[in-house]
């Protein structure tokens, strides 16, 4: 493996029994039974993000989720990219391509001794550290955090060729320009670019 993309999803962004598929092998919660209680499982490895549903039904169902759905503002996002550089860091991993979108992350990460799970676990922990840090964490109710902004589970998806490398950090780049917002520049991802020869 050279690379993998990493898609870090905040909390209530995309449900088990999602009507364009996930990656999910059952569903959990009892409230999104009555919706589906079988996940909603898909075979492919390419994005099912346009596929056509029901977006009706979609809110509907998260409607039912136990707490709010986390969307992040700019503020919080800073505090993800800085618990992000952190980390990255101390463990040395080279991000390559980073977008903080409201309800979800993209990165690129070269490969690492670690596994694609552990390095997203730490990245999730990293960042939920700066968030309590800045006051920004965005399930606080009277200065406790009531729960993760986080979803359980990320999704990686495996880069074996510098054609993908490649793709993939463009994609990720003109992640937050195809959904209408500005292009984003983090210094975690300056920081290892200049190491890496694609």
């Amino acid at each position: 493996m050279l690379a993998f993309h990493a898609i870090i999803s905040a909390y209530g962004f995309w449900l088990p029994n999602d009507p364009r598929g996930s990656w999910s092998t059952y569903v959990g919660s009892r409230a999104l039974h009555q919706y589906g209680g079988n996940a909603t499982k898909v075979s492919t490895r390419r994005s099912v993000a346009l596929r056509s549903h029901c977006i009706k039904q979609r809110y509907s169902v998260k409607q039912q989720l136990k707490y709010t759905p986390v969307r992040f503002t700019g503020w919080q996002a800073l505090s993800i990219a800085s618990g992000f550089e952190q980390v990255a860091c101390e463990a040395d991993y080279r991000i390559v391509a980073l977008a903080i979108m409201p309800t979800h992350i993209h990165a690129v990460i070269l490969n690492h001794s670690r596994k694609p799970s552990q390095i997203m676990g730490h990245l999730k922990r990293g960042a939920t550290n700066q968030l309590i840090k800045d006051s920004r964490h965005p399930c606080l109710l009277n200065g406790w955090v009531t729960h993760s902004c986080w979803a359980k589970q990320a999704w990686a998806v495996y880069i074996d060729t510098e054609r993908h490398l490649r793709r993939a950090i463009q994609y990720v780049e003109e992640n937050p320009i195809n959904d209408g917002l500005r292009p984003q520049k983090w210094s975690v991802v300056n920081a290892y670019r200049d190491r890496v020869k694609l």
